[in-house]
């Protein structure tokens, strides 16, 4: 409840602020400002940056038969970095037509831990990254798992498949520790299991009134029933299972080898490992961290190969080759690793990231380019009012503190009055200070520029919004009044995605006589009178199924809505109002003789007689979807 009333104190109040003096219908917050804030910094660093030339030298050895490459590394100080061509050219010149001497080999083993099982967060962050959705599809998906999926009497009807999706927590209940016991020895053998069950360790300050995410029933495993979900909700289901699964196995063993060697006083090195022992990689593996490594580190070779070598043995190397490289700036914020920073941070709460990420979208502050996020013209504009004027609200470590003084007031540590009054002495003064001092600077917006140049001066011109969404338009407005359509990805249309001519049919009007033209509006093509505007009749453009309607007898056409979703209707409506979202088939349910359909979305014959519950799979490969004949 405080938190509540602390967003909407904020809320109410800055708000209607920005409206006045930034533009209306925007909106501030305790959290998506300061996440705002973290997407306009990281742009302001990668902007700032400046890159930095360096070398790198390869080569590649020979011994028995066998080809090593190898990476320099530095000499016996240490490590040595490159920074220009002349640098890289003395080691060249110093170890080309020489032999390389193997000056150490360095064998080892060791075990890699599982990942935890998942909580909110880290499974936003690994389906970002390994499915590729967005927040907010993560957790519409988990929903849907969560509430219950009707799987058929084979596996007990309908019901959910996973764990209350917003959590902290990482604790595992006895229960299902066991079945994962038993799972994992019946499919994979008892070494598979470790000695003792895993228990992992919450982090301080987290929720713990409900499990880590998990599987509901271990024993439903994703591959048994993939033909009963939808391809998002498989996918989703799969990673979460895995990593419960892999969460509870044996660590992995990994065999790793380093090698350096030494030609003229420079090292040169490989390095990698093989797996000696599966463990829980046998079912998962977590994604790498996006960290950008520099050219000039020695990566890891997985599943390296290495002949046998001996210190002190001689080998014969091809000519090195150096290469130049510049350093890069630092990489924009994506879904995963925002919410990684927003919770490392601390800053909202599991539950509210998904939203947080939604709203600065919608919002306008920023825009995504691919999967990455970069702040709009307006959202720098608005965190620099922010950071002015109202400093504490954008700042990470007040935010985060006010988090765990609302957590304290959950833990009976701390009152409602006295966290919300001290919060309000200070805001109210920044405020105060901000209705009388802020419309006496001019804050303007600048638009966002593209990369179409205006055929008719010469300019750039910039992303305008009009009645029926984006446009280009020429900056230098109303000397030059030029525009062009976007699409919308904000590119320029061109003619081929402008809308197609009307064509002429043997169809005539049923109000005036006169020729029918067929023509494409916002929803998809339609019929249209050739006497227009004179007359003004219209038919949609339907599409006969075959399938005659269950209550009059009539054809069943496909039609299409707002958004060009796909519907199926009686060719009578509104006399005869029959429709479907599933599109009709022309078989008879075996059970009850009523109609069948194809479920929307699924590979799946069901009938929709709620008291005959008769469904069958459809083979591998249809689809339920419909699409307009152009």
């Amino acid at each position: 409840q405080t938190r509540r009333i602390l967003d909407r104190i904020v809320g109410y109040k800055l708000s209607p602020l920005l409206w006045k003096n930034v533009k209306s219908g925007l909106s501030a917050g305790r959290v998506q400002s300061v996440a705002t804030r973290i997407i306009v910094e990281r742009e302001e660093e990668i902007r700032a940056f400046v890159p930095v030339e360096y070398w790198t030298i390869d080569a590649v050895l020979h011994t028995a038969g066998k080809a090593i490459p190898v990476h320099f590394w530095g000499d016996a100080s240490g490590k040595v970095r490159l920074n220009s061509e002349a640098e890289a050219m003395t080691v060249v010149n110093a170890v080309n037509g020489k032999r390389y001497t193997v000056s150490s080999v360095k064998r080892a083993s060791r075990h890699k831990a599982p990942a935890p099982p998942f909580t909110t967060s880290t499974m936003q962050q690994e389906a970002s990254k390994k499915l590729g959705f967005q927040s907010q599809k993560i957790m519409k998906v988990a929903q849907e798992l969560y509430e219950g999926v009707n799987l058929g009497t084979e596996f007990g009807g309908t019901q959910g498949l996973i764990t209350y999706m917003r959590t902290d927590s990482l604790r595992i209940s006895a229960d299902a520790q066991e079945a994962a016991k038993t799972f994992i020895t019946g499919k994979y053998g008892e070494k598979y299991y470790p000695e003792t069950p895993r228990i992992y360790k919450t982090k301080a300050g987290a929720q713990d009134a409900h499990e880590a995410i998990r599987p509901a029933r271990v024993e439903l495993e994703p591959a048994k029933i993939r033909k009963l979900l939808s391809n998002d909700q498989y996918k989703l289901y799969k990673l979460i299972w895995e990593r419960f699964i892999a969460s509870q196995m044996e660590s992995a063993v990994l065999d790793t080898v380093s090698v350096d060697f030494t030609c003229s006083g420079y090292i040169f090195r490989t390095s990698g490992y093989s797996v000696a022992f599966p463990g829980y990689m046998a079912v998962y593996e977590e994604t790498e961290e996006d960290s950008a490594r520099a050219a000039d580190d020695v990566a890891e070779v997985k599943n390296i190969r290495l002949p046998d070598l001996s210190e002190g043995e001689l080998m014969d190397a091809d000519d090195a080759v150096p290469a130049k490289h510049f350093t890069e700036p630092p990489v924009r914020y994506n879904d995963a690793s925002l919410i990684k920073m927003l919770e490392e941070q601390g800053l909202g709460r599991p539950s509210t990231y998904a939203t947080i990420i939604t709203t600065i979208l919608s919002r306008n502050y920023v825009k995504r380019e691919g999967k990455a996020f970069v702040p709009t013209p307006l959202g720098e504009v608005t965190n620099k009012l922010m950071k002015e004027y109202f400093a504490d609200i954008v700042d990470y470590g007040f935010t985060a503190e006010m988090e765990n003084e609302l957590d304290e007031i959950e833990a009976g540590k701390a009152t409602m009055q006295a966290v919300l009054s001290s919060f309000w002495a200070d805001f109210s003064k920044e405020l105060e200070h901000a209705e009388e001092t802020i419309g006496q600077n001019s804050i303007e917006v600048p638009p966002e520029e593209t990369d179409i140049v205006c055929e008719k001066c010469g300019s750039k011109m910039v992303i305008r919004n009009g009645r029926f969404g984006k446009f280009a338009a020429c900056p230098n407005y109303p000397t030059c009044r030029n525009t062009k359509p976007l699409t919308a990805n904000g590119e320029e249309k061109t003619v081929a995605e402008e809308k197609p001519e009307a064509v002429e049919t043997d169809m005539k009007c049923e109000k005036c006589g006169a020729p029918m033209l067929l023509r494409t509006g916002r929803y998809g093509s339609f019929w249209a009178c050739s006497r227009y505007p004179e007359c003004k009749f219209t038919k949609p453009r339907v599409r006969d199924t075959g399938v005659a309607c269950p209550l009059c007898g009539a054809k069943i056409v496909t039609k299409f809505g707002k958004n060009h979703t796909v519907f199926y209707s009686c060719e009578r409506y509104p006399e005869c109002d029959f429709s479907s979202w599933d599109m009709p088939v022309n078989e008879k349910c075996p059970q009850c003789g009523g109609l069948l359909f194809r479920k929307k979305g699924k590979n799946l014959l069901v009938c929709h007689d709620k008291a005959c519950g008769y469904s069958r799979e459809l083979p591998e490969g249809e689809t339920s979807e419909e699409k307009e004949e152009s």
